[in-house]
């Protein structure tokens, strides 16, 4: 077997070489969530039975030649704002109807049982994958693999604290303002937000419709490529989804060679992502990441990212608006039911007005088209993509339960992007002071994916840091 910690395409391997089957993988998956899950909080539900039947099934078809691709027997898992057929989709809300979904599968979920892949279970979120999670309510809270009184991120936060500690390979989260980004910086993996519409949102619950996208979270670059090659492309469920001129998912992989970037253009970008109260080891791991993208020949030139504050407000307020148009009734008849933090971002909706958010969608065009012409000048921009490691989990609110926005997204550099619809990878680059990972996000021009893969690629393939574990993840799914 692989060495720990078990990447997708080293666990692929195995099982097509004999030194493990997906029944092992499965049940050493749920071992390992029996051991995890109450500290940590991974999951909603769990589809224990429904996975053994499907590892075995999968056994059989790899015994026969049978090969649906490299997902075919890999443990993975679902944010529960997805629908999948095998249970309810919570949205981690006493809420949420819970005959939504019911009985279907998300196309992203259909296109990976499709693809041989296992689902075992649908994990934790925030309520309606916003605000943060509040203690006195009847769901698990989401902890942070690496220590336990600290934020697992949001709202994606099951998916990432799940595979860093083991309990399935890869999974599906969902991004409106970080929500894939944020929980895979916090816990120490890798995730990737796509360009909106290459993924097919159809049969999330939504947030925020101009700004809401399902991608891929794991523990490496690559197998983060393998699951987007299976859940990208357009469905007709989903008005938005598109299948990209130059990416299609049924071709080959779409992370190039990466071990020469020679001629690879990227903008380094450090305005606003460094403020006074950032990791005292921020810096320094940047310049260490920035030192192996020049060492494999990258040509790196400082830039700065245009309308920065405007966009970032722009986002914001188009998700809150956007949020109360869906739950606005709910609201009104349910307010006590909601957490408090959820509630009280959805309500800030209402005191936008509708020429407020006219103007924010023109802030988002007009920041757009910038953002198209810095991409005339370079291929990808690097940046951290949060300036500390996770926080305590009581440092997220104020007594009464509501979300300390200035603290969380002063320090969190993802909503720029949402915004933009551009693609977007975070990855692991170091270790901050209190011995938390540090993360680095690379984005690219939209449909941009093939890029961005490849430098995440090319990081990787020369630092371990994604390698790193937490704690309680010493023992890795294993056959």
């Amino acid at each position: 077997m692989p060495q720990e910690p078990y990447p997708i395409t080293e666990v692929a391997r195995a099982l097509r070489d004999g030194d493990t089957t997906s029944t092992a993988l499965v049940e050493a998956a749920i071992a390992l969530a029996d051991r995890h899950d109450s500290e940590l909080g991974i999951y909603l539900t769990r589809f224990d039975d429904q996975a053994r039947d499907r590892a075995r099934r999968a056994d059989e078809e790899l015994a026969r030649g049978v090969d649906r691709g490299m997902l075919h027997g890999i443990p993975v898992a679902v944010k529960d704002t997805i629908a999948d057929a095998d249970g309810p989709t919570t949205a981690q809300s006493s809420v949420h109807d819970r005959t939504w979904g019911a009985g279907r599968d998300a196309p992203v979920v259909a296109r990976l049982k499709r693809a041989g892949a296992i689902i075992t279970g649908k994990t934790t979120t925030m309520e309606f994958a916003c605000g943060i999670p509040d203690p006195n309510l009847p769901f698990p809270v989401p902890r942070n693999p690496w220590d336990p009184t600290r934020w697992a991120g949001g709202s994606s936060s099951g998916t990432a604290n799940g595979i860093a500690t083991g309990c399935f390979l890869g999974g599906l989260g969902s991004d409106t303002a970080g929500s894939i980004r944020m929980p895979a910086a916090f816990c120490g993996i890798t995730g990737l937000m796509p360009t909106f519409g290459l993924v097919p949102k159809s049969g999330c619950v939504p947030l925020g419709y101009s700004l809401d996208r399902v991608g891929p979270m794991a523990r490496t670059v690559r197998d983060c490529a393998e699951l987007l090659r299976v859940i990208a492309g357009a469905h007709p469920s989903d008005p938005d989804s598109v299948t990209a001129p130059d990416f299609d998912s049924r071709r080959g992989d779409p992370v190039r060679d990466p071990s020469d970037l020679t001629g690879v253009r990227v903008g380094v970008v450090r305005h606003a992502h460094f403020p006074e109260n950032a990791d005292p080891r921020l810096t320094a791991a940047f310049d260490q990441a920035m030192a192996v993208l020049a060492a494999r020949g990258a040509d790196l030139a400082e830039v700065v990212l245009p309308y920065w504050h405007e966009t970032i407000t722009a986002t914001l307020l188009t998700a809150t608006c956007e949020g109360l148009a869906y739950h606005r009734t709910d609201l009104s008849r349910r307010w006590t039911d909601y957490f408090v933090a959820s509630r009280g971002l959805l309500a800030k909706g209402a005191l936008t007005s509708g020429a407020d958010y006219v103007q924010a969608q023109r802030v988002r065009r007009v920041a757009q088209l910038a953002i198209g012409e810095l991409f005339q000048r370079v291929d990808v921009v690097v940046c951290p993509t949060a300036a500390c490691g996770a926080p305590r989990l009581d440092e997220l609110g104020d007594d009464a339960g509501h979300q300390d926005d200035d603290r969380v997204f002063q320090l969190i550099h993802t909503p720029y992007w949402n915004g933009l619809g551009n693609p977007v990878l975070a990855l692991p680059m170091g270790v901050g002071e209190a011995g938390l990972p540090l993360s680095l996000q690379i984005a690219g021009p939209a449909f941009g994916e093939a890029v961005i893969l490849r430098v995440g690629e090319a990081y990787q393939r020369h630092t371990d840091w994604h390698r790193a574990q937490s704690s309680p993840s010493r023992t890795a799914v294993a056959g």
